[in-house]
């Protein structure tokens, strides 16, 4: 079964309630099995620059090996070389977004979180930057595949704070790692399996501020057999809590068994059969 026919994607963004405008940037393709949200930092809308360039350098970098003979050929099924490819372009477009900054001042000091989620051979692999988030939804478990680099985070981990305190903590929002605000970035990447039925969520915190994971949760599994409404309701959710930034949802589910996605070669070839 195809990437197209065994994944189904579904992306929406909102501006939410408060800002005049949307620094958060989406790119969702089922042929590539590729799905990339960035949520852009930065003054003059710099972070819309910032989370823009991330995702379109990475959309385009990351088809070109997916589509190229090698990878067609021989196809992605070591989760190790797909986290190269993974790592080498994020690297990539971390430079790029510095550079940018560098040469322009109205620039100066942008940069963005990122989460990434690549599908092949029934596995994922969710590469992240900064506190936009991946979930999984399988069954009756919801788990939060990634882990916020953010201070927040690393106070919850060092017993600093409590969990009941860090929803309310007011240093919630403050990254410790971003694109394009140092020459060089660490990214964190892990692979992960699939099975039908599946839900991936990636967002930003503009849900996730607003919304509890229990009641994000509740919207994927009772709205789960359509992805359009599920995506409506949890902006929704966000907004009707007051919508403070910026919305991204990207939901993928997994409707059958799949292998790496087809080049635009090997696409044409099957439709001359």
């Amino acid at each position: 079964m195809t990437l197209v026919n065994a994944l189904e994607f579904v992306a929406q963004t909102d501006p939410g309630m408060i800002r005049s405008h949307n620094e958060d940037a989406i790119f969702a393709d089922a042929e590539l099995g590729l799905a990339i949200l960035a949520d852009g930092m930065g003054g003059y809308n710099a972070g819309e620059v910032a989370s823009g360039l991330a995702t379109m350098r990475l959309a385009e970098d990351m088809g070109r090996i997916i589509a190229s003979p090698v990878a067609q050929s021989t196809g992605i099924s070591d989760p190790s070389v797909a986290e190269s490819h993974l790592v080498n372009e994020i690297k990539a477009a971390n430079l790029a977004i510095y550079n940018a900054a560098q040469c322009c001042s109205q620039y100066a000091g942008m940069g963005t979180t990122l989460a990434l989620t690549w599908f092949y051979n029934n596995r994922m692999s969710v590469a992240h930057v900064g506190d936009s988030r991946v979930y999984r939804l399988r069954g009756d478990r919801f788990e939060q595949l990634s882990r916020d680099h953010s201070l927040l985070q690393e106070q919850l981990d060092n017993g600093i704070i409590t969990a009941e305190q860090a929803r309310y903590a007011e240093n919630r929002n403050l990254v410790t790692r971003a694109l394009g605000v140092d020459p060089v970035v660490e990214v964190e990447v892990h692979d992960y399996d699939l099975h039908s039925g599946d839900i991936v969520l990636l967002c930003s915190d503009g849900l996730t501020d607003m919304v509890e994971d229990d009641d994000i949760a509740i919207t994927l599994q009772t709205l789960g057999s359509n992805l359009v409404l599920a995506a409506d309701h949890l902006v929704h959710l966000a907004n009707s809590a007051g919508g403070r930034d910026n919305i991204s949802v990207i939901l993928v589910k997994v409707v059958g068994d799949f292998g790496s996605p087809k080049g635009w070669w090997q696409r044409l070839l099957c439709q001359l059969k």
